[in-house]
């Protein structure tokens, strides 16, 4: 083998100077920054009040309960926990189902390649990530307050939750879909309505199914948390027996969320890839 030729320094600081040659200011930059990301964080621990004390002490007290809830046992209320269950797998469902059907038009005001002038697409993205910017839990809250307690609270806090977060991102979908198709339709003779239904949405529904089957699966944990606030569900029987101690139907609980989860990512991935046309893989 032919060795390479040697090379020559100065050469090479004459023709790349800015390599050789770096500012002070950017040899000093990384390390500013770590130092000051370090800095953050020791002041976050210290104004936190974080104790290795206490994080020993409690991680001793988690495995008492940990203990104490073994084995997870329902008792009689067996019945009454797969109802909340069910109504926990509907809210997600509804509300989830909700906030797709509505964002979906809304995202199109919200495209660019849909919405040409930015005085009427500027305000949509910014009320979307108004929306957006509030959690679910919040949500929940502010419609406990509105329509009461129940299940019906927990629908609309989910769908005023993913509005927002489907708008978002069902935009960004219909702006990075190819824009020959769009073309192809406009040199038909169709019109702008045209272009949309046999255009765009063809390229973008797959991806709008897959971001929907998510969010349910997604929000099944979601409509979890907001029961144990009064939305219903078996987030409000899980805030009950946490609040007797009865840690052994805690548990129980707990495998009955994790199983319904599972059950509903096997379900959605093997949809997710029926959809694409593609087999799952297991």
């Amino acid at each position: 083998m032919s060795r390479m030729p040697a090379v020559d320094r100065d050469e090479l600081r004459a023709r790349y100077p800015d390599v050789f040659h770096r500012p002070a200011s950017a040899r000093l930059a990384t390390p500013a920054v770590l130092l000051l990301a370090i800095g953050i964080f020791a002041f976050g621990l210290v104004d936190l009040e974080f104790s290795p004390t206490r994080l020993i002490a409690g991680l001793h007290q988690l495995g008492w309960i940990t203990l104490m809830m073994l084995p997870p046992d329902p008792g009689s209320s067996l019945p009454l926990y797969l109802e909340a269950l069910g109504e926990t797998l509907s809210i997600a469902l509804l509300g989830t189902t909700l906030a797709a059907v509505v964002a979906l038009p809304v995202s199109l005001l919200a495209a660019r390649n849909i919405v040409r002038s930015s005085l009427l697409r500027f305000p949509v993205r910014r009320f979307l990530d108004t929306i957006r910017g509030v959690d679910t839990l919040i949500w929940a809250l502010v419609w406990i307050n509105v329509v009461g307690l129940g299940p019906f609270a927990g629908v609309l806090a989910i769908a005023v939750s993913d509005f927002g977060a489907f708008g978002k991102l069902f935009s960004e979908a219909i702006e990075a879909a190819d824009r020959k198709q769009v073309e192809g339709i406009r040199a038909s003779g169709g019109n702008a309505l045209h272009e949309i239904r046999f255009g765009l949405m063809p390229q973008v529904l797959p991806v709008i199914a897959g971001q929907v089957l998510y969010f349910i699966e997604s929000n099944t944990r979601s409509a979890t948390i907001i029961g144990i606030v009064g939305a219903g569900g078996i987030g409000l029987q899980l805030a009950e027996q946490i609040r007797v101690l009865e840690w052994q139907k805690v548990s129980f609980l707990i495998l009955m969320i994790l199983i319904a989860v599972a059950a509903i990512d096997w379900i959605s991935t093997r949809l997710r890839f029926a959809i694409i046309g593609q087999r799952a893989v297991v």
